[in-house]
């Protein structure tokens, strides 16, 4: 992973430049810790510096987090994407806990995404400059950290939550990193214990500008009857994993360039497969800043973008909950898909457990593939080769968990999603653009991007080769692009086929 030469990271690092947060890390040799570039800190000497791309890697080379800049709060930029599948998959199943537990192994999660061990080390040498194991611990102890300073939560509580195999390892490294155990870490005016129904509130950093209120509308037309709601300026849904049922909620902070979400799950251990979900969904790693300026240097394109800076791809919550939306919204309006998705879920939703729901609203969480898989019957009011389809989806997401993972290149995921009987290229790219969160997707037989790439170029209509060709230059970002047409195209919520810009 290339960084900029140490001169410039050095003069990001004295002017605490922002561009640069969560893009680089310094390590400090005089006083062994890592801080983000905006630490409020005494800029120590150039040559006591050393910089690093990632955490893991500042951690790997033996520095501990700052308790200043906290670098847990840092954006989540991920630099990596796009530079390696292997290691984006790699990272997403470490981020469900593939390398916690007394059985994990690096053997095993290489087993996983078919490679070798040792290429799988090599590779995250590349592009993270740390091994899975670093990046694994890291991971752990940045989440705990986060869960020290920000919640009321027992230190057994962080420590199941932050994926420690037990209190005893947690306060080990602690002390092994910080040279005191970890309660010490959390203010004394912090130290009372919350139950998880009533909730645990984190703030998830984000790089500006934001363009909350685009986010919010898109949410808002999309809502799931009694699994989501959109109200005063929150966002709140169900949520259900491996049985479990429980809550979230999502408000903006703009002042802390954040957002607030509050979870509530019985289950502490799902917490960071939850936050997770929402930073996909809100698309937090987004490096906003380069995209839009990428995207600008198309002189038509350019009046969208400066006319909505910091307009974002919103992501899918779950990879078959958005598959299944797709489906649902082919060739009908916004609020027919809505609505039918209403009906499966008052059809197939499990109840939410009793005290985590958060608002009157939400009582049910979308039906699982399992569930769906195993029905005799989908009983929708759609076409039968609609229904099939579903049934279909579901049956390849029982049969791959890895169906929603990032694999291959963007036309090799279309291609493994069209062989799911219903799905054709438009629904293929849209579940690549929201679910799997290919950046570069672009569904061009969507008639709201046709008839805004119609209206950016003062033509009367445009074809989908057309469009695709015209998109050339805003790869690898064409996603983004795509955002910025469905949303200059003020009617695409009402049309077939856009249902879901």
């Amino acid at each position: 992973m290339e960084l900029p030469d140490r001169e410039v990271c050095y003069r990001a690092l004295q002017s605490r430049d922002a561009r640069f947060d969560g893009l680089l890390f310094v390590g400090v040799t005089s006083t062994g810790i890592y801080c983000r570039p905006v630490c409020p800190a005494r800029t120590a000497k150039f040559e006591n510096c050393r910089f690093f791309g990632s955490a893991a890697a500042a951690q790997e080379a033996g520095f501990r987090p700052c308790l200043r800049c906290r670098p847990e709060t840092a954006p989540d930029l991920a630099s990596w994407r796009g530079t390696s599948n292997t290691v984006s998959r790699a990272l997403a199943l470490i981020t469900d806990g593939a390398l916690d537990g007394s059985n994990a192994s690096v053997e095993k999660l290489a087993e996983r995404l078919g490679i070798g061990e040792r290429q799988l080390r090599r590779l995250f040498l590349q592009h993270l400059g740390a091994s899975p194991i670093s990046v694994a611990q890291t991971r752990r102890v940045l989440f705990a950290k986060q869960l020290i300073h920000e919640t009321r939560m027992s230190m057994t509580d962080v420590a199941l939550a932050s994926g420690f195999g037990s209190l005893r390892r947690f306060n080990e490294i602690f002390r092994d990193l910080f040279h005191r155990p970890p309660s010490t870490l959390r203010r004394k005016t912090f130290a009372s214990v919350a139950s998880m129904d009533a909730g645990v509130t984190l703030r998830l950093r984000y790089r500006p500008p934001y363009d909350w209120d685009s986010m919010l509308g898109y949410l808002h037309a999309r809502a799931i009857p009694a699994v989501e709601v959109v109200e005063n300026g929150i966002y709140r849904r169900t949520v259900e994993v491996d049985g479990f049922t429980g809550s979230v909620e999502v408000a903006h902070l703009p002042q802390r360039q954040s957002l607030g979400v509050t979870i509530r799950f019985p289950d502490v251990r799902y917490l960071p497969a939850i936050v997770t979900r929402v930073r996909r969904l809100f698309d937090l790693g987004a490096d906003i800043e380069t995209i839009d300026a990428h995207l600008s240097r198309d002189p038509l394109l350019a009046p969208l973008v400066a006319q909505r800076p910091g307009l974002r791809a919103p992501g899918g919550w779950d990879g078959f909950e958005l598959a299944v939306r797709a489906i649902l919204g082919q060739q009908v309006s916004v609020s027919a898909a809505r609505w039918l998705a209403g009906q499966l879920v008052a059809l197939h939703g499990k109840p939410v457990s009793a005290g985590y729901s958060g608002h009157p609203s939400l009582s049910y969480a979308f039906p699982t593939a399992e569930r769906l898989a195993s029905t005799e019957s989908i009983g929708l009011g759609m076409p039968v080769a609609r229904q099939s389809s579903l049934k279909a989806l579901a049956e390849a997401t029982v049969a791959d968990p890895n169906l929603f993972r990032p694999f291959g290149t963007i036309e090799e995921v279309v291609v493994r999603l069209r062989t799911i009987r219903g799905v054709g290229e438009w629904t293929a790219q849209y579940i690549a653009l929201r679910a799997i969160r290919e950046m570069d997707a672009f569904p061009s037989s969507d008639i709201g991007l046709l008839r805004g790439a119609a209206r950016m170029d003062g033509a009367p209509r445009s074809t989908s080769a057309y469009l695709l060709n015209r998109a050339e230059s805003w790869r690898p970002w064409r996603a983004y692009a795509a955002q910025h047409l469905w949303a200059a195209d003020a009617t695409a919520i009402q049309t077939p086929r856009s249902a879901h810009g």
